[in-house]
């Protein structure tokens, strides 16, 4: 089997590229890449002081779930590109890529056409980090705890669709119940999306899943990058969560909310 990735470079996405190549004989990484030092190097994000210790904590997160940067496996074939440069492409260059039986998206740019004509024709898998339908756009698990929703934080796996993360919804992913800062709660649920996707392609049941259209009028709130500042990370870092009040939250989610959870 083959499977084809757009993702990006940080260690939660090498680390999704690695899973995939232990159920794939050969897997295609096409990764758009930014810093792997956010907040500290100006970059998709300010580097400014706030910014730099929300990252910090992100950063120290992700190390305790997915570890550091790495190389990855010898069946995985990389085509390492600039945030933003994978429309300009052609499709001749990606023609290796684009022989697969699997195409999955996750952490990409937005894909314009004639990319996204080709991946929705082959069904691709998107995987959102956000709960579908409430909410959409960037950095949604944040904006979930930010908003006072922490049982909301988690993953959607979709339809790859024109529109952002929009698709038809397959199952949502949480993570399990515990006792675990927000930071930590947002890159578990980065985790339990992988580990979902990876398991449910390898056993082929996410292959007898049927769609669920999205209903917009459940949507919470659709965020931009923009939204996402100085003033806004601070709010969040005065007013976190704790760790009872997380594990609480987790303990006490709506499942007729979710479609197909998968809990880890």
């Amino acid at each position: 089997m083959k499977i084809t990735v757009f993702t990006s470079n940080q260690p939660r996405h090498l680390s999704l590229i690695k899973d995939l190549s232990i159920i794939a004989d050969e897997v295609y990484a096409i990764q758009e890449c930014n810093t792997v030092f956010p907040g500290e190097v100006k970059d998709f994000f300010d580097n400014s002081e706030i910014m730099q210790r929300y990252f910090k904590n992100v950063m120290r997160a992700e190390q305790e779930v997915f570890g550091d940067i790495r190389f990855l496996p010898s069946n995985v074939r990389q085509l390492v590109l600039k945030d933003g440069d994978l429309n300009k492409v052609k499709l001749e260059t990606l023609k290796d890529a684009l022989q697969s039986d699997i195409y999955i998206v996750f952490g990409s740019s937005f894909i314009k056409s004639p990319l996204i004509d080709f991946l929705i024709e082959k069904k691709s898998i998107n995987i959102h980090m956000g709960i579908s339908p409430y909410y959409r756009g960037s950095s949604c698990n944040f904006w979930a705890s930010y908003d006072g929703h922490p049982e909301l934080v988690g993953a959607t796996i979709h339809m790859l669709s024109r529109g952002l993360d929009s698709g038809d919804i397959l199952y949502h992913a949480l993570p399990k119940p515990e006792k675990i800062d927000v930071f930590t709660l947002g890159m578990k649920s980065v985790k339990v999306a992988h580990d979902s996707l990876v398991e449910r392609i390898g056993n082929g049941e996410i292959f007898g899943y049927q769609g669920i259209p999205q209903d917009r009028t459940k949507e919470y709130r659709y965020t931009k990058n923009k939204e996402f500042t100085d003033e806004v990370a601070k709010k969040y870092m005065e007013d976190i969560y704790s760790t009872e009040e997380v594990y609480k939250r987790l303990d006490n989610r709506d499942f007729m909310m979710f479609e197909k959870p998968f809990i880890n």
